[in-house]
């Protein structure tokens, strides 16, 4: 499945672009199984979510949590927390 993945702040700083579209493996189901995909795929993916707990996430526009299925999904949105001023 094809998947557009889009990077903000200190994630896209790690990974080192904005964003891509990838070919998620099948086994790949889920966010928390996303971001666990990433993390094993390269340097830059094991340096942005070493600490996946602390990635915010919105599938195609809808805030999600890590046990939210990708089945369907056109676009992933990676973000860390975000404060308010």
């Amino acid at each position: 499945m094809a998947l557009t993945i889009s990077y903000f702040a200190w994630v896209r700083e790690r990974m080192g672009v904005a964003d891509e579209v990838v070919e998620i493996p099948a086994d790949v189901v889920d966010l928390a199984a996303l971001l666990a995909w990433l993390a094993a795929r390269d340097v830059p993916g094991a340096l942005a979510f070493a600490e996946p707990h602390r990635i915010r996430a919105a599938i195609d526009g809808v805030m999600m949590g890590p046990d939210a299925p990708l089945a369907g999904a056109k676009e992933v949105a990676l973000f860390p927390p975000v404060t308010g001023g």
